[in-house]
């Protein structure tokens, strides 16, 4: 999501670059390959989770950050669980779906209480929120008490750039427009996937998984950042 925030827009660094890419795409891929090539659920299952632990052993032979790698193989291992339990391969997609759904409603509803989501992404990075967090999570507690004693009752507060957004009106219009994009996107894929889930259509299933994953994920990326860029500055002075 820093993408968004960025001053021009790279879809190979949005979507984690093409290492990213095959760590996100290689087991669903390799999942519904082998399901369909051979009905097997457990061989599918099995071939699904290696894929994912290969994509971590190499991030820690090659001591590069495993946290993409991580999640993956985490958001994997529930799919499994799910698809091992039930004896149902569809089962595989069924926590993203859900997923999805409560993406969906809590977008909704920030569009709704005129807190649209994406302008809290945005403004937290493009502030340093974000950085400033992980400095102050990396330093420990006690450093942030001690500068908070040394800066008095009268700082202010670290909270501020994330909300004084809201006071331009211009803003507030490009954050809601760019946040209905996120709607879209996830109610595109609960239209397309929940009704190939309940027909049971693996094969189809897994190809929709797959098209309106990164590809779609990184389609929306760059509409949003179309939508909230920061104009340049030559466009500023004229304007």
């Amino acid at each position: 999501m820093r993408a968004v925030a960025a001053e021009s827009f790279s879809f190979a660094e949005a979507v984690g670059g093409v290492r990213g890419v095959v760590e996100a795409v290689a087991p669903g891929l390799v999942f519904v390959v082998v399901f369909v090539a051979t009905t097997d659920l457990r061989a599918a299952l099995v071939a699904s989770v290696a894929a994912a632990l290969v994509a971590v052993a190499a991030r820690l032979v090659q001591r590069t950050p495993v946290t993409q790698a991580l999640g993956g193989l985490l958001g994997i291992a529930v799919g499994v669980f799910w698809a091992w339990r039930s004896g149902e391969a569809e089962n595989f997609y069924a926590v993203g779906l859900w997923t999805n759904a409560v993406y969906l409603v809590v977008i909704l509803v920030s569009i709704l209480v005129r807190w649209p989501v994406v302008g809290l992404v945005v403004e937290a990075f493009r502030s340093g929120f974000v950085d400033q967090a992980r400095e102050r999570a990396q330093a420990g507690g006690d450093r942030d008490d001690q500068a908070g004693d040394a800066r008095g009752t009268d700082a202010p507060s670290p909270f501020a750039p994330l909300v004084a957004w809201r006071q331009d009106p211009v803003l507030v219009r490009r954050y809601t427009i760019a946040t209905w994009f996120w709607v879209g996107l996830f109610a595109l894929r609960l239209i397309v996937k929940v009704p190939l889930y309940f027909a049971g259509d693996v094969a189809w299933l897994g190809t929709a998984h797959l098209v309106m994953g990164v590809p779609l994920w990184g389609l929306v990326l760059w509409l949003t950042w179309a939508v909230v860029r920061r104009p340049h500055p030559a466009q500023a002075t004229t304007a």
